[in-house]
């Protein structure tokens, strides 16, 4: 009978072993060089900007909506924010203008414009973020 099975040694008659060294693994790189962590950061990077559903877009064209690139960087900041306290559906108040966010997905359902505001009601959100320090 061979000892090596009943033991696992190598050796039977040496009952220590030295423990092997191993040398830290490192991280696979992708052909560009990056590691899995770096592209999946930058893939997370890639999905914070906002987008706009079909919905939001004909809302925006109906009520003659213009948003400039302060607009868009103030109501992704209301977004990040909502995304921090773990929201899922959220209402962004400007003061002008409501948006009615997707925050997993970061996109904007719907939009309504100062005149709507007042008539509306606001359901199925958990949450509402001000966006202007007067609000």
């Amino acid at each position: 009978m061979d000892l090596r099975h009943l033991t696992g040694r190598v050796n039977p008659i040496d009952p220590v072993q030295k423990p092997v060294q191993s040398t830290p693994v490192q991280a696979p790189l992708s052909p560009s060089g990056e590691t899995f962590a770096q592209i999946l950061e930058r893939a997370q990077q890639g999905n914070r900007t906002l987008q706009f559903s079909g919905h939001a877009l004909k809302r925006l064209e109906d009520r003659n909506i213009q948003l400039n690139e302060t607009d868009l960087m103030r109501i992704n900041e209301a977004v990040n924010r909502a995304a921090e306290k773990g929201s899922r559906d959220t209402l962004v108040l400007d003061g002008e203008h409501a948006f009615v966010v997707n925050v997993p997905n970061r996109t904007v359902i719907t939009a309504v414009d100062q005149m709507e505001l007042r008539d509306r009601v606001f359901t199925q959100i958990d949450s509402a973020v001000l966006t202007k320090p007067n609000l």
